[in-house]
């Protein structure tokens, strides 16, 4: 399918890409990304992901280009497992610490327990292998469990922001629940897609070229699905975060309104000198 000469994966990177650059601006500029600067950072890889996938692809040899994009994902799953943490420090800051203990021990136990019945286990002896094909076979496989981690911690971050948040700190319209919501959407957006393309390669076994460009063809309208539903998820995010929570007031309006009381300040005191 195309559009102008594009086909839908062009416009959907650079419709995506524009979005994290003004996510990124809203985060910078309306001082967001001191609040949370894990997420900020996040959004970063993510962008620099996108931009490396464009501009490295197909200019470099195999092994080197598999060797940066693995290495860009599991320092991204890793950085999203810390906006996990910090999301949850900033929903339920006013939580006691055995309630904090608990709750970390019952999220852990449920996503391990979902992430060990969860896809393949490949072979020990093929991930411990002296070569440096094992060593990106296990950082790839790092990254990938580390992902689906994240995402399993963040949905249920998301159900318990949106149950018991306003008890805390994340009650509706707070930027914390608003995070979350967007970060627990595009997690199952993520599962769902990677459950089903799994369920896909392993009961389809096309016997001609055209079965198998039929499969390639559902494979590539998952993930652009998924792209679709994370490009709204940003788009909430630009709309959330400028907006300021309930209770407080614009740092520019505050600004303003100090400025205009130094000027009458100094107003008042000059007429008041020359007399």
């Amino acid at each position: 399918m195309h559009f102008l000469g594009f086909n839908v994966v062009q416009i959907l990177w650079t419709l995506t890409f524009a979005a994290l650059l003004v996510l990124l601006v809203v985060l910078l500029g309306r001082d967001r990304a001191r609040r949370f600067p894990w997420f900020t950072a996040s959004m970063v890889l993510t962008a620099l992901r996108l931009l490396s996938s464009r501009m490295l692809y197909g200019r470099l040899a195999p092994l080197t280009m598999n060797q940066i994009f693995i290495t860009l994902a599991a320092v991204e799953a890793l950085v999203t497992l810390l906006v996990a943490v910090e999301i949850a420090r900033r929903a339920f800051a006013g939580a006691s610490r055995r309630a904090w203990i608990n709750g970390t021990l019952a999220l852990l136990s449920i996503s391990a327990a979902v992430l060990i019945v969860w896809g393949p286990w490949p072979a020990w002896k093929t991930l411990t292998v002296d070569s440096t094909l094992a060593v990106l076979r296990l950082v790839q496989f790092f990254a990938q469990k580390a992902s689906l981690l994240s995402d399993l911690l963040t949905v249920e971050l998301g159900l318990l922001a949106v149950l018991i948040g306003r008890r805390f700190q994340a009650g509706w319209r707070s930027h914390t629940q608003q995070i979350v919501i967007g970060l627990s959407t595009a997690a199952i957006a993520q599962m769902a897609v990677r459950s089903i393309w799994q369920q896909i390669a392993l009961h389809a076994a096309p016997q001609t070229q055209a079965e198998y460009e039929k499969v390639l063809g559902i494979q590539e309208k998952l993930y652009n699905a998924s792209s679709v539903l994370f490009l709204a998820v940003l788009v909430w995010w630009i709309v959330c975060l400028w907006i300021n929570e309930p209770g407080t007031e614009a740092p520019v309006a505050v600004e303003a309104v100090e400025a205009v009381e130094s000027a009458e300040m100094a107003d008042e005191i000059q007429p008041a000198e020359e007399k």
